[in-house]
């Protein structure tokens, strides 16, 4: 057989088997487009059935699409590599032992998984929450399947591991309706404190959005090297926290001004000697 020849044989051999692989071909790309329908089938029949409730939570919603997504485009996989032929045994086999091992190296990752289930179920948060956790401070805008997604107060995006997020403080600022400020505030020694106690409760009566109820509080909470600290405990609606704190600095500066109260700042006195002599 001379080299023309064995070249017309490979060819021939090549477009044989090419043909005859079309059919799996075919196959593979109508389960892809079927099963591609059907997760989109899926995914509102789901969508549907969780948002009939009066209440429903669209942490739940998303994770329960995330889930059930990954899964079937896992069928539709293992389906697609059996229509081109290969030994679904086999393949599953291999896909057994590879998920061993990859389970062993990717340990975190299941624990991320697991914590997410753990805050899908125990709800220490819901998207749109404010919350405080791992250091960093933000509103919720997803919960995934393995790490949660927050939207710092600066517009960036903080991604927190769910497991460690689990398993660790979290600050919810959004549960209560009400919060308190406590807002810690020094005067002078020679101060008379029943008048700046007189100040400060005026100024909280007069700032309009400190609530009356729960009552406001005031406590002697330090004798400080320049100052005598006074606690002040206020209370507030939660979406107007930021707001009455700025308000309350402000108006309790101008009423300290007017009653002639000295808001102290860190002073010191330094003696320098020369020769032993006292220099004044």
């Amino acid at each position: 057989m001379n080299e023309e020849t064995k070249l017309e044989y490979y060819i021939g051999q090549f477009t044989d088997g090419l043909i005859g692989y079309v059919p799996n071909l075919i196959k593979a790309v109508l389960i892809l487009l079927f099963g591609l329908v059907i997760i989109k089938i899926i995914r509102r029949v789901i969508t549907g059935i969780v948002t009939k409730k009066p209440e429903h939570d669209p942490t739940l919603l998303k994770f329960i699409l995330d889930v059930a997504t990954w899964t079937l485009r896992g069928f539709i996989f293992v389906s697609i590599i059996g229509a081109l032929g290969v030994d679904t045994a086999t393949f599953a086999a291999a896909i057994a032992a590879a998920g061993l091992a990859i389970g062993l190296s990717l340990q975190g990752s299941l624990s991320n998984f697991a914590g997410g289930l753990l805050i899908i179920m125990f709800k220490p948060f819901r998207i749109g929450d404010f919350i405080e956790a791992q250091g960093q401070m933000g509103t919720v805008n997803s919960i995934q399947i393995f790490s949660t997604k927050l939207i710092t107060p600066t517009n960036q995006v903080v991604y927190l591991p769910n497991g460690t997020l689990s398993n660790n403080t979290i600050k919810n600022f959004s549960q209560e309706l009400l919060r308190r400020a406590d807002i810690l505030i020094g005067v002078g020694y020679n101060s008379n404190m029943e008048q700046v106690k007189n100040v400060i409760f005026s100024t909280i009566k007069n700032t309009e959005l400190i609530l009356q109820e729960p009552a406001p509080l005031i406590e002697v909470r330090n004798l400080g090297e320049n100052s005598v600290d006074l606690m002040v405990m206020i209370w507030c609606e939660r979406a107007n926290y930021g707001k009455m704190v700025s308000e309350f600095y402000q108006n309790i500066k101008a009423g300290f001004d007017a009653a002639g109260i000295e808001i102290p700042f860190p002073q010191r006195e330094i003696n320098i000697k020369n020769n032993g002599n006292l220099l004044q």
